[in-house]
């Protein structure tokens, strides 16, 4: 049995994914994507500085 992933599991994880970005445009007027980039920005940053 292998555990790679099958076209249930592909299917699923698409509709996460979908679902996530219908909530996050309804509900959140796309804050949940300015955030998450902020916040990779911030790391970025804090990375670059500890290098």
């Amino acid at each position: 049995m292998g555990l790679g992933m099958t076209n249930g599991i592909a299917i699923a994880l698409f509709l996460c994914i979908v679902g996530f970005f219908a909530l996050d445009h309804f509900v959140l007027h796309w804050e949940a994507g300015v955030f998450v980039a902020r916040k990779a920005l911030d790391l970025i940053q804090t990375m670059a500085f500890w290098r």
